[in-house]
C-alpha cells in the first residue's frame, strides 16, 4: 500500500497540484489532457469490446511462471478474499488511475497538437514501456503494444478513463487468476 500511495502522489496528486498552480486555465488543460469522459459513445463501445480481451490477457498472463512470481505485487494481499479485494481496489485507484492520467493524459494528449499523433504516441509509449524495466519480459513486450493501443484509444475518445478501465481490468484479472490458482485455499 505504501508503494501505491507513493505512486498516487508522484503520478497523480503531484502533477495535478502543479497543473493547478501553474496552468493559466487548469480545468481546460485537464480536459485537453483527457480528464473527461470525452466521446463516451465510442469509449463505452471500445470498453465493451475490450473488456473480454483484457480478461483473456489476464488469464493468459496468469499462466506465465515469471508473471506469477511477480504478481500480485504484494503476496500479503492474498491472505484472504477481503484483503485481496481491498488490495485490488487500491490498485485501481492508486495505481492504474495515476498511470493512465500521467502517460495517456499528461504525456500524450496535450502533445498531439504540438508534435503530431505518431510522435506523441511514440513518446508516451516509449516512456511507459521504459517504466516497465525490471518487470517480466512478457509484460515489457506487452506494454510496448499496449502503449500504442491505449494511446490510440485515448486519442479516439479524448479521454484516459477508458484506458484506466481496460488497463486495470487486464492487470486485476492477472492477479485474480493467479490468486485463484495459487492462493485460493489460503486464509
Amino acid at each position: 500500500m505504501s508503494y501505491f500511495s507513493c505512486f498516487f502522489l508522484l503520478f497523480f496528486a503531484g502533477p495535478l497540484g502543479l497543473i493547478f498552480i501553474s496552468a493559466r486555465e487548469p480545468v481546460l488543460f485537464l480536459k485537453e489532457a483527457g480528464f473527461t469522459f470525452g466521446g463516451h459513445e465510442k469509449g463505452l463501445l471500445i470498453a465493451a469490446i475490450g473488456a473480454p480481451l483484457a480478461i483473456l490477457a489476464g488469464f493468459f498472463g496468469s499462466r506465465d511462471a515469471e508473471l506469477r512470481r511477480f504478481y500480485p505485487f504484494s503476496k500479503r494481499a492474498c491472505r484472504s478474499p477481503l484483503t485481496f479485494l481491498a488490495y485490488e481496489m487500491a490498485y485501481l485507484l492508486l495505481y492504474y488511475l495515476p498511470w493512465e492520467f500521467l502517460f495517456r493524459g499528461i504525456l500524450f494528449l496535450p502533445f498531439v497538437s504540438a508534435l503530431g499523433l505518431i510522435p506523441a504516441l511514440s513518446l508516451q509509449t516509449i516512456l511507459s514501456t521504459l517504466y516497465h524495466r525490471g518487470h517480466p519480459d512478457a509484460e515489457v513486450f506487452a506494454s510496448l503494444g499496449a502503449g500504442f493501443l491505449f494511446g490510440g484509444i485515448a486519442y479516439i475518445t479524448g479521454s484516459f478513463f477508458y484506458t484506466v478501465f481496460l488497463h486495470a481490468l487486464a492487470g486485476i484479472s492477472t492477479d485474480f487468476f493467479i490468486y485463484r490458482r495459487d492462493y485460493k485455499n489460503v486464509s
